[in-house]
């Protein structure tokens, strides 16, 4: 799990994009925010670029469990920067935020 939360925290502040397999399946996303949630879980905060979706919701903010993601890896491109309507100090992140745009 240490190198994920490597992986992903260097991915928010490079600002690239990372490929991630999430049930149903594979995802990109541009990620926000890493952090701990209430019960101890690391969470990661994410726009969904395209990709799979449970929810039906391919492209839409996502709120991810580090636990459950099954591999991941940066895809070579960067994104612009925060999206307009994220919010620092995510509120899920209840017991800290690891990194964060």
């Amino acid at each position: 799990m240490q190198r994920e939360i490597a992986v992903i925290a260097a991915a928010i502040t490079g600002r690239n994009l990372i490929g991630l397999s999430y049930e149903p399946g594979l995802r990109i996303i541009e990620p926000h925010a890493l952090g701990y949630g209430s019960s101890g879980q690391i969470l990661l905060r994410a726009f969904q670029i395209e990709g799979a979706s449970a929810s039906g919701e391919h492209i839409n903010w996502k709120l991810f469990r580090l636990d459950r993601i099954s591999s991941l890896a940066p895809t070579g491109s960067q994104f612009d920067g925060p999206r307009a309507e994220y919010k620092r100090g995510d509120k899920a992140m209840k017991r800290g935020i690891i990194a964060e745009l």
